[in-house]
């Protein structure tokens, strides 16, 4: 799957440093002085052989005259201006693992480069291993390792940078967030390319301080959770649904993602549920930027146990809230034989063999005869003699809970069969009632 961020380029993020002092001339990507000044420690020949690829403007060819002036002089006192040519040239062509070897030779030079040159080299690496993250070239172990140790030596970097004194305090204070968030999104790619998840974990969480509302962090941060041993599924599934609040990119993989990790974790009767579950996270999720405090995703395991508990089937689902929806993600697409009702009401089918049964169903005969409204509907199918079951009757069903309605209280039952010993002949006996429950549990 690959997702977006609507990064800042790197001209544009380079571009603050130009109030910081001596980044000022790299980031306007000034040439060295011309020989013949003091001291420059190359010949006229470098200087003007160095100037011809620097200035030209077509990237391949510019590409030619800086591989041809290495060939030729590699100069140890132009090296820095080669090496930063390189990588920016080749970040304009996107190909982001050259961008980054030149930018790391360019890092390599130690003191030959000042702090905030050497930042603002970090700043656009940072920005070519996100970019170019999904590279295979990018995902080797010493690319991963030196990508999350270039993205610490950036955040201590950032730590350490002072106001100028011509910059406000709010454009400062920006300018640290952006370049931390982007530090912090590359330590939290590469580990988790690394596997290492609560690492991926902890930079994510450092980069949603910064910027709360990147959809595409959340997104990270909730595949990391779930990728976790064992699987954080709460906040995994929280994330997931923020960022599909956020509006992300591609939202409908991200939405098959949520829903394939959903059914994985849950094992529900019938997948159906699964939309259901991610409609109200993400309906939370729109609502409030933090989880609430009773937020839960029961596991398969939880299932399980709510459809052990027959007792519980019928008073949980009835209760509603937690209770209730545990006990219908259970439930739904089981089967359940002869459970025992009273009818209600009878609606006859579009075609002969299909009628439906509004029914009432309770533990106790007495709770049954004393109800008013239906409390189930049960859609039979392939039975015409159903048909000549009266008002009234109790009568006991097989079929499959398909509906789950609280409020009022109503399970919709499909695929349903009467039993047969509770279809009365054609011409029913005076009087008759049909058979008492036989049986209180569903």
């Amino acid at each position: 799957m690959k997702l977006a961020r609507k990064w800042m380029g790197v001209a544009s993020l380079v571009a603050v440093l130009l109030a910081f002092g001596s980044a000022a001339s790299w980031a306007q990507g000034a040439a060295p002085a011309a020989a013949g000044q003091t001291g420059p420690g190359y010949t006229m020949a470098e200087y003007n052989a160095y100037q011809a690829a620097h200035n030209d403007t077509n990237p391949q060819t510019k590409l030619t005259k800086l591989d041809a002036f290495m060939a030729q002089y590699q100069t140890p006192a132009l090296l820095k201006f080669v090496y930063r040519d390189y990588y920016t040239t080749y970040y304009g062509l996107r190909n982001y693992p050259k961008t980054i070897e030149y930018v790391d030779k360019y890092l390599a030079l130690g003191d030959k480069i000042d702090a905030l040159e050497r930042l603002a080299a970090l700043i656009n690496r940072g920005q070519a291993y996100v970019a170019g993250s999904t590279d295979a070239a990018l995902q080797s172990p010493e690319m991963l390792a030196k990508s999350r140790e270039t993205a610490a030596q950036g955040l201590t970097a950032v730590a350490a940078l002072q106001k100028p004194a011509n910059a406000t305090d709010e454009q400062f204070n920006t300018t640290k967030k952006n370049v931390g968030f982007m530090f912090n999104s590359v330590a939290g790619i590469a580990a988790s390319q690394q596997k290492e998840w609560k690492a991926a974990q902890a930079s994510f969480k450092a980069a949603l301080v910064l910027s709360p509302e990147d959809n595409t962090t959340h997104y990270r941060l909730g595949v990391a959770y779930l990728q976790d041993t064992p699987q954080q599924a709460n906040d995994g599934f929280w994330e997931l649904g923020r960022a599909i609040a956020l509006k992300i990119q591609g939202e409908a993989q991200v939405r098959a993602y949520l829903r394939g990790r959903l059914i994985q974790y849950q094992q529900p009767g019938c997948e159906k549920s699964a939309d259901e579950e991610i409609n109200q996270v993400i309906t939370l999720a729109t609502a409030s930027a933090e989880r609430p405090a009773d937020f839960n995703i029961p596991s398969a395991q939880d299932l399980q146990a709510a459809r052990d508990d027959l007792n519980n089937f019928l008073p949980w689902l009835q209760e509603g809230g937690q209770h209730g929806q545990v006990m219908w993600l259970a439930t739904c697409g089981l089967e359940y034989p002869d459970v025992t009702v009273r009818v209600m009401e009878i609606v006859p089918g579009d075609a002969p063999d299909k009628v439906t049964f509004r029914v009432f169903r309770a533990p106790t005969q007495e709770a049954m005869e004393a109800a008013t409204a239906p409390n189930m509907e049960i859609h039979i199918v392939g039975q015409p003699e159903a048909r000549r079951i009266p008002k009234d009757d109790y009568i006991r069903f097989t079929g499959t809970v398909t509906g789950y309605q609280p409020t009022p209280f109503l399970l919709t039952w499909d695929e349903s069969k009467v039993n047969t010993e509770d279809i009365p002949p054609e011409t029913p006996a005076p009087g008759r009632r049909g058979a008492a429950p036989a049986r209180p549990g569903a």
